[in-house]
């Protein structure tokens, strides 16, 4: 007998845990019709607290050993000498290199702009302004103060975020667009142009359009794109990029995040899915948050277990994604999709559509 696929699960707060707790719901036997093995930490903030972030750290070694996870949104405080990110923790504990992120057309729900394409952000997982030393110097309060930021990024990630784009791109028949401000900052946010010209060079039939960031965010908004769209950005700048492409497609809420850990080959080893979407507070018990990106996320978890070999998860992920999307189609979306189904009434026809594709 095999071994169920392990799945490292990381809990959130506020409406992501209860968002998670919905989506896992579709990853029953009862629904897949295999069994999965979960592996739960409790990335809440009182408990990142309480382990001054050590269960951060233990989730990202068994990450590393499973190869798979699925994450829930949590809350960043903002306050100075805090527990900090945990996401930023995460991508460094398993050696992050890569975030993709998709926007695509919502079925049923008119974009903002005229975009038939999907558009796709490969964001460096790690470096840039994401844990760089920062002070302020002077008097606090008067004229005199002035507060600075030493940020790093490394060729390593520069050429991983290049590669992973050309070879996206040539996939989907799209191009590569954008790129950084490179004319600015030609030796730090050049290092990532660099790289994107090296693959360009070794990906000749990939259309390539370097842009620099400020024009990409205008092109975004006013070309028509006719096919897919790839754009590899510095950390902060892809992290921007995400929110307004899902807002575009018509919610942040609609699309998951993979963050990849890859090899010299960039084959992936870990991928660990999240719904990007914050922990909206104000939505938290009234059971009517959008559960698209989480339920997405699911799916990309068993497609990258797929990928590896694990039996009935490339068929389930499809089963998963199809269901979703063709529930948003059919009118059955929450409030934010023009829709009035609650969160769970969401997950509850997805599930059904699942079944039923299952026979």
């Amino acid at each position: 007998m095999s071994t169920p696929p392990t799945i490292v699960v990381c809990e959130g707060d506020q409406t992501g845990q209860e968002l998670l707790e919905e989506a896992l719901r579709a990853l029953e036997p009862s629904v897949l019709g295999f069994e999965l093995e979960f592996l739960r930490y409790d990335l809440s903030l009182a408990s990142r607290e309480k382990t001054k972030n050590g269960v951060i750290l233990e989730a990202a070694a068994k990450m590393r050993e499973t190869g798979l996870g699925l994450k829930a949104a949590t809350v960043t405080p903002t306050e100075i000498g805090s527990v900090g990110s945990p996401n930023r923790i995460l991508r460094e504990g398993i050696h992050g290199k890569v975030i993709v992120r998709t926007g695509r057309r919502i079925p049923g729900v008119t974009p903002i702009v005229g975009l038939t394409h999907p558009i796709v952000i490969v964001r460096m997982a790690v470096g840039d302004a994401y844990g760089a030393a920062e002070g302020r110097d002077g008097v606090p309060d008067s004229n005199t103060e002035s507060a600075w930021r030493t940020e790093r990024i490394d060729r390593s990630t520069c050429r991983s975020v290049a590669e992973f784009s050309f070879r996206a791109a040539d996939s989907f028949g799209g191009l590569v667009y954008g790129g950084p401000k490179w004319t600015v900052s030609a030796i730090y946010e050049g290092m990532l142009k660099e790289e994107m010209d090296a693959a360009a060079a070794r990906h000749p039939g990939v259309h390539y359009r370097p842009v620099l960031i400020d024009a990409a965010y205008a092109g975004l908004m006013t070309e028509g794109w006719d096919k897919t769209v790839v754009i590899p950005a510095l950390n902060r700048d892809g992290d921007c990029l995400s929110d307004l492409v899902l807002a575009m497609f018509g919610s942040i809420a609609g699309a998951e995040s993979v963050l990849l850990s890859l090899d010299e080959n960039l084959e992936t080893t870990v991928a660990m899915a999240e719904a990007p979407h914050g922990t909206a507070p104000s939505l938290e018990g009234k059971n009517v948050a959008n559960p698209m990106a989480m339920l997405l996320a699911c799916a990309a978890v068993l497609e990258h277990a797929g990928y590896r070999g694990d039996a009935g998860c490339a068929e389930a992920s499809s089963a998963l994604r199809d269901a979703t999307l063709s529930a948003a189609a059919d009118g059955i979306r929450t409030f934010d999709l023009g829709g009035d189904a609650s969160t769970s009434q969401v997950v509850d026809e997805v599930i059904r559509r699942v079944r039923a594709r299952n026979g």
